[in-house]
């Protein structure tokens, strides 16, 4: 719960702050580290990654699924 206000007071303080700076580089730095981190997940996965996902929902999609309990029974020893 302390770490909680810490953390809502340094904000709180970076928001006042940010109210004073009229250095526009500052405030372009601020824009791209915002956007930095907005960026989509999908974005920085593999190539590997998307397809195996892509053949996942097609799966899901066209009914080809296992159960949880098929798929427990295949890898209960892994479990």
């Amino acid at each position: 719960m302390a770490l909680d206000i810490k953390m809502l007071d340094e904000k709180i303080q970076l928001i006042q702050w940010l109210s004073t700076v009229e250095d526009t580089s500052i405030i372009k730095k601020l824009i791209q580290i915002r956007n930095e981190e907005a960026k989509d997940w999908w974005d920085s996965i593999s190539e590997d990654e998307r397809t195996s996902i892509e053949e996942g929902i097609a799966d899901a999609d066209n009914d080809r699924l296992v159960s949880h309990a098929e798929a427990r029974k295949l890898y209960e020893k892994w479990l």
